[in-house]
């Protein structure tokens, strides 16, 4: 086991002007699942492929436990990556292919079989080891890729984008079932994701990364909780956070009729971005005049879809409300914000403001 550490690492390809990681400072716990989630670009799996020694680390440094690993070949840095497209191995079976790694490292054939025996019942694959990949479900086919790399007993298990290629169904069940594995084996992963309920449901903590530079790394009840800049904000979160930019008057910001006290310690703004999550718009008797533009019912919850006038011009705005009575498209309605759970932003810098 080991903890993993980028220090102010970075990647520029040639012919670009900005770099795809940019000095990227970050400790990964011993048996922590962490999280790298961002939009396409940002520089998640160029960062895994960095430690996992697949692209040349440009300027900085990347650790595993006490190692400075930067300029090691891949096959000497103990890690074990798991891809996107599963790259098994179709001409052969499931029990040749979790052994394919232990045969490259000459163990045994004894000890190679007990490995592989321990290694399929432990990703309940037993029942499916005379099958050929073609033969197998994706889910199937995602278990013999983990299994594959877990066999190794690595230090490090990496994983880019793992669960992209099933289904919705299969995606939720594959989520779970990776993320027990990880808690039993405690051995340290890092699970690059551009999904942002994945990367909330699963890690230990989440990076979040934009243009090749880190914005925040936290737990994710935090990450909800105290975003602190105006991408993290919109970024997580489903449905996102409401941005609305409101002038700043006597040092209040007012919507629907609530008045709120904007902190001094911006930059004397007239403007503030107030941010609100769905749950903290409710629809009400009286507040902001809005329109019912689309309903999403999810059982127990709806996601009001609505527009409304704000100073800056028509505006977006989603609001959680009761499911057993959601209001109907087209509908009229009153957005009440709940102010006490308002997130401020700076609107030059993005950043949070706090009292």
């Amino acid at each position: 086991m080991a903890e993993v550490r980028f220090e102010q690492a970075s990647k520029l390809y040639g012919g670009t002007e900005a770099p795809a990681v940019d000095a990227l400072d970050l400790e990964i716990n011993d048996g922590e699942l962490m999280v790298l989630v961002g939009p396409s670009g940002s520089g998640k799996s160029t960062a895994l492929r960095m430690l996992a020694g697949l692209e040349e680390v440009d300027a900085g440094a990347v650790w595993i436990g006490d190692r400075d690993v930067t300029d090691d070949p891949p096959k000497h840095r103990d890690v074990a990556m798991v891809f996107q497209n599963y790259a098994l191995y179709p001409y052969l079976d499931v029990a040749a292919n979790l052994a394919f790694p232990l045969k490259m490292a000459r163990v045994g054939r004894a000890e190679r079989d007990r490995r592989v025996r321990e290694i399929a019942e432990l990703l309940d694959l037993t029942q499916f080891m005379q099958r050929k990949p073609a033969q197998l479900s994706g889910g199937q086919r995602q278990r013999v890729a983990m299994g594959r790399a877990i066999i190794r007993e690595p230090a490090v298990f990496l994983m880019d984008e793992p669960l992209s290629n099933l289904d919705a169904q299969l995606r939720v069940q594959m989520r779970a079932e990776i993320a027990a594995l990880q808690s039993r084996l405690a051995v340290t992963t890092i699970f690059v994701t551009h999904d942002q309920v994945e990367a909330m449901t699963m890690g230990h903590r989440v990076a979040v990364l934009r243009d090749g530079r880190l914005q925040q790394c936290d737990t994710p009840r935090r990450l909800y909780d105290h975003p602190v800049n105006l991408f993290v904000a919109g970024f997580i979160g489903s449905p996102a956070m409401n941005l609305c930019t409101l002038p700043v008057v006597d040092g209040r910001a007012e919507l629907g009729g609530s008045e709120l006290a904007v902190p001094t310690g911006g930059n004397g703004s007239r403007e503030v971005v107030v941010g609100l999550r769905p749950e903290s718009l409710e629809l009400a008797d009286d507040g902001l005049p809005g329109r019912v533009v689309v309903v999403e019912e999810l059982g127990a919850d709806a996601y009001a879809f609505c527009v409304a006038e704000l100073p800056g011009g028509e505006t977006r705005l989603v609001a959680r409300t009761d499911g057993r009575h959601p209001p109907p498209s087209g509908a009229r309605v009153a957005l009440r914000p709940r102010f006490e759970e308002a997130h401020l932003f700076d609107p030059d810098s993005g950043l949070r403001l706090d009292p």
